[in-house]
């Protein structure tokens, strides 16, 4: 299996499973939902660990998920555990499936967030909590613009750079 991620040209990541690009089933919300279910398997999570660290490999990443700084990359030079309400989380998914023209109930969107949650600070193995060591950040609220302002200041003082390309 052979997974290879890219930025276009228009700044968009593109992620390719041998070859087909996958980008828009990943960020599906039963992706999600799946990946809470299939996160609490320990055999799955040994098996995958080695694997996700690998994407680590120079030029290094920004690696998104629920685990990622306190289990995955525990050693990263910067970690933002971002949060948000439960209701700003859904609300912010509702607006980007209408976008795609996708009619989907806010209510069903904010009971499988409230249930994800659930599930993910319950699970046994690598259960959702901030590393020790991370900046927590409550975007509720927030637009995008100011969350990447805020998190472009962190990497500013932790790193004294500022890559804008």
């Amino acid at each position: 299996m052979d997974v290879t991620s890219a930025v276009n040209a228009d700044g968009s990541e593109q992620v390719l499973l041998d070859g087909e690009d996958v980008t828009r089933t990943l960020r599906s919300e039963t992706t999600g939902n799946a990946a809470s279910r299939v996160a609490a398997i320990p055999e799955v999570r040994t098996a995958l660990i080695d694997r996700q660290r690998r994407f680590a490999l120079p030029p290094g990443l920004v690696a998104d998920g629920r685990d990622m700084g306190s289990v995955i990359f525990p050693g990263a030079g910067l970690k933002i555990f971002l949060t948000a309400t439960a209701a700003e989380r859904a609300r912010r998914r509702h607006k980007q499936l209408k976008d795609k023209g996708l009619d989907v109930s806010l209510a069903a969107l904010s009971r499988e967030i409230a249930e994800r949650d659930a599930r993910d600070t319950g699970r046994k193995v690598a259960p959702l909590e901030a590393a020790a060591d991370a900046v927590q950040l409550d975007s509720t609220g927030l637009e995008v613009d100011a969350v990447v302002a805020q998190i472009l200041r962190l990497a500013r003082e932790r790193f004294g750079v500022d890559r804008r390309d």
